[in-house]
């Protein structure tokens, strides 16, 4: 199993970036894909083109309600795990589950310690597990971005992009959070990319792995509410993920869906 992560702070395209690689993924290397919207404000199956049937925040206040009637024979735990893997959104190319946000008061802590676990076994009966996280830093404050392969950290092209990227990259090393590679994505570039820019990544001791152009037609894509999968593979953004993935040493091979 490999995790790719995508972080970044909001604004800059990440979550549609990340369900560019799921379909990347897809199409040149594995079928057997688990997506995870870690993100409290769910996008991520609107933009791969499904419906959700639950998240974990939801589940988590159904718990509060109905832990007196927990079928007997089953722990809290263990009708908790069923719960969750029930919320799975199936397809033949990959499967999503989603974060949410619990609808009353209390802790957030809970739901992200619930799908810390879940995910622990749940993973490995895919051969990738790809996260997009929410925006900013929380959930690396909260440790649920842990055991990582490779971070991709996105930011739009300006200095307080990059200097909100080098924050997020220097916290990591403060929380000892377990990720083996982590690299600097530069979205929405328009032109080339500025001194300044090119000075602050330095300054930040960032990696620049890859740059994704400004694409009009995905933006009208996601004006429109349509899913990625509307993108032509001829598009400038997505030949660009495909540049970029192999950057990362993942090979056109596809593996079918166990």
């Amino acid at each position: 199993m490999k995790t790719i992560a995508i972080s970044g702070k909001g604004g800059t395209g990440k979550s549609t970036f990340a369900a560019l690689i799921i379909r990347w993924l897809s199409e040149h290397v594995s079928q057997s894909i688990l997506a995870v919207d870690a993100d409290s404000n769910v996008n991520l199956n609107d933009l791969l083109g499904i419906k959700l049937k639950e998240t974990v925040g939801t589940i988590r206040e159904e718990m509060k309600t109905k832990i007196s009637n927990i079928p007997g024979g089953m722990t809290k735990q263990q009708f908790l795990e069923y719960k969750i893997h029930s919320s799975l959104a199936e397809t033949p190319s990959f499967d999503l589950i989603a974060m949410g946000r619990p609808e009353g008061p209390g802790c957030y802590c809970y739901a992200n310690n619930l799908l810390r676990d879940i995910l622990k076994t749940l993973g490995e009966n895919y051969n990738f597990v790809v996260i997009d996280n929410e925006a900013g830093m929380e959930h690396l404050s909260r440790r649920t971005a842990q055991n990582i392969d490779i971070l991709l950290i996105v930011s739009d092209p300006s200095v307080r992009g990059i200097q909100a990227a080098g924050k997020i990259s220097r916290l990591l090393k403060e929380l000892e959070t377990r990720v083996k590679e982590k690299y600097l994505i530069l979205n929405r570039v328009k032109n080339s990319i500025t001194l300044p820019v090119k000075k602050v990544i330095e300054e930040e001791a960032l990696e620049l792995l890859h740059s994704i152009p400004e694409d009009e037609k995905l933006l009208k894509m996601d004006q429109d509410g349509n899913p990625i999968w509307k993108i032509r593979p001829e598009s400038s953004v997505y030949q660009e993920v495909d540049k970029l993935m192999k950057k990362l040493n993942y090979e056109k091979t596809r593996e079918a869906k166990p």
